[in-house]
């Protein structure tokens, strides 16, 4: 019994935290006291040390997966960020997430189960944590629905977190051109080019790992964190093949090892997610995203992530930032720059320097790298005397251009000269905007009372006010097919609906419809509306995210072939001019239906048991296509 006695002692002792805790360690509850003895015989069966208990368990989120490029690469770094951690004298443990690639997704089935993997995403990671009790959590993510569902798990979490992305994809090279994903979608249906050209093209659009080479979805959202305060410098744009790119992911393990201390040791909540993520840094966020003509889809994560925060962040907000925002940076698609030049330029705090030139950004919000934004601007926009060497090294991270190149960090290209020219450059001040109505706008009308979104960046200016008549398809596939048989004419409203969240479900992403109208000459002649979504190469005038969408028996549904739609975007309107009372017959004669009513016709599609279950609960897209459960 004395030996026992002693024995137990010698373990409590082991256990006991060596230094003083302010804030107390999630997982005490599973590595402390006499009746953890077996969750501890588990923690050192997985590696766990006797120095390690008492001391924050960190969780490693990784993405990687051998189907998606932006994540192909990522197999290894994991570990490598366990080993950075655990040198520090802390236990890491890895898990993965899945990873859909829309593009690969995109024009079939595929493509319903991208949106919902963002939920999936967000539990998964929300899991592993809680079910584990890790204290800290860094998010290895980089493609469209992996940094929004990260994101939203991190706000439930509301533990020290930091997000490292696996860096953008080096634009590929056609002739003299600079091309990416969407440039061969686009020029695969166009018959000006030969098969050969086209071939040519395949091979070299998408020519390395990462995310696809323009301002999409993953890029977007990979230089949002950076706004948000939850991620380095550099983040969104150093590609994913340099040799920097790698010691981004030192950087930002090192730094969340030292605000996990802060937090733990020192009692500083100033550095949890919730703490960072507030209302301003939000506005912040779709400040930059406005500013740069990001992806239409990264509003719908802004506010889906804004939920799982509790912050009172919504599309009333975004309309109010698309008045006075103006477009100081525009990415392929809309322009024949690409993240490596906006890297080149000084990334994403340097667009964000000239916005605070501009007095358009809060900076006093906290951040997981500096006590505040204007810190962070001060020592990363590289046009300011009080830039720091960091910055100039990140911008100086060059695209190799070498051909086919799927390794992390495997070049070492340094630009001779940055883009500093703020009046013709990638990056412009705002006396020399691309426009000053900003990159996204939100149209209301009586067909989106809720809201719809529209990519102003990727939209010629003599379309802004578009009158045309409905051509109404109740599934993308239908509309594909209409187009690419020279049924769509110039004056056209192509209007696809019932591929809403609830209505596809899973709002589909549509780049193949607005590719094949540029394909076809009518990128600046017709217009697109949907209350499903686009990819973030959409560009034309796209409409989507119409809300309330048709299956939740928005007024979408209500119109009819042949109906007039017009579309206003410096007055933010989007209406069928048809009258009240005309509105009010069609919604009765809709009703009148029973349970048919709101749903597609002529439509063969299998909707899955998991898709089913998605639709139960989620919300139209102006609430962020969230789960309705409470």
């Amino acid at each position: 019994m004395a030996f026992f006695c002693i024995k137990w002692i010698k373990l409590f002792i082991n256990n006991a935290t060596t230094k003083k805790m302010n804030n107390p360690l999630r997982s005490d509850e599973s590595t402390k006291g006499r009746r953890m003895a077996g969750a501890r015989s588990l923690w050192r069966a997985n590696g766990v040390k006797d120095s390690q208990f008492g001391k924050p368990i960190f969780a490693i989120a990784n993405s990687f997966t051998q189907f998606v490029p932006g994540h192909a690469h990522l197999h290894q770094v994991g570990q490598y960020i366990k080993s950075i951690i655990e040198k520090s004298g802390y236990f890491a443990a890895e898990f993965n997430t899945i990873a859909i690639d829309d593009g690969i997704a995109m024009g079939h089935d595929g493509m319903l189960y991208s949106l919902p993997s963002r939920e999936i995403i967000a539990d998964s990671v929300e899991y592993m944590c809680n079910s584990h009790k890790a204290d800290a959590l860094i998010c290895i993510s980089n493609c469209d629905k992996i940094t929004p569902g990260m994101l939203m798990a991190a706000m439930r979490l509301n533990i020290p977190t930091i997000f490292v992305s696996g860096g953008p994809m080096e634009a590929g090279n056609f002739g003299e051109q600079k091309i990416d994903l969407v440039d061969a979608m686009v020029m695969a249906v166009d018959d000006s080019y030969s098969d050969a050209e086209i071939a040519d093209v395949e091979q070299n659009a998408c020519p390395t790992c990462g995310s696809c080479s323009g301002m999409f979805t993953a890029n977007s959202m990979n230089s949002l964190t950076e706004a948000l305060g939850l991620s380095l410098p550099g983040n969104g744009t150093i590609v994913a093949t340099h040799k920097n790119r790698l010691k981004l992911f030192e950087k930002a393990t090192k730094q969340l090892v030292e605000i996990t201390e802060r937090h733990y040791y020192k009692g500083d909540d100033t550095v949890l997610p919730r703490s960072i993520a507030t209302k301003q840094a939000f506005m912040n966020a779709m400040t930059l995203d406005i500013a740069m003509g990001g992806s239409t889809n990264t509003v719908l994560h802004l506010l889906a992530v804004a939920n799982e925060a509790e912050v009172d962040f919504t599309m009333k907000d975004i309309d109010e930032l698309s008045r006075k925002i103006p477009n100081i940076c525009k990415v392929a698609p809309s322009s024949h720059y690409h993240m490596e030049d906006v890297n080149k330029a000084g990334g994403i705090l340097s667009i964000l320097g000239e916005l605070e030139r501009g007095n358009l950004l809060n900076t006093d919000v906290f951040r997981v790298d500096f006590p505040s934004l204007k810190k962070a601007i001060d020592n990363y926009d590289i046009t300011r005397s009080t830039a720091n060497n960091d910055a100039f090294e990140n911008a100086k991270s060059g695209a190799a251009h070498t051909g086919r190149n799927l390794k992390l960090a495997s070049q070492e290209t340094i630009e001779k000269t940055l883009d500093l020219d703020r009046a013709n450059g990638c990056i412009r001040n705002i006396e020399n905007a691309y426009s000053k109505d900003g990159g996204l706008a939100v149209l209301f009308g009586n067909i989106a009372k809720g809201g719809c979104i529209v990519k102003t960046a990727g939209v010629d200016k003599s379309i802004w006010e578009f009158k045309g008549r409905a051509r109404i398809f109740h599934s993308q596939d239908a509309a594909v097919n209409a187009i690419l048989n020279d049924k769509i004419v110039a004056g056209d409203v192509v209007l696809i609906r019932y591929e809403g969240p609830k209505g596809g479900p899973g709002m589909q992403e549509m780049l193949y419809p607005t590719a094949y109208l540029k394909s076809k000459g009518l990128g600046k002649e017709c217009a697109l509306i949907t209350d499903g979504r686009f990819s973030g190469g959409t560009s034309g005038l796209s409409i989507g995210h119409v809300s309330p969408e048709a299956a939740a028996g928005g007024e979408i549904a209500l119109v009819k072939e042949g109906d007039e739609i017009e579309i206003n975007i410096p007055e933010r309107k989007i209406n069928v001019l048809i009258s009240d009372e005309e509105m009010q017959k069609r919604k009765q004669e809709e009703l009148s239906k029973g349970k048919e009513a709101f749903k597609p016709t002529g439509r063969n599609r299998r909707v899955s048991k998991s898709l089913k279950a998605y639709a139960l609960t989620v919300s139209s897209a102006d609430k962020g296509a969230v789960r309705l459960i409470d």
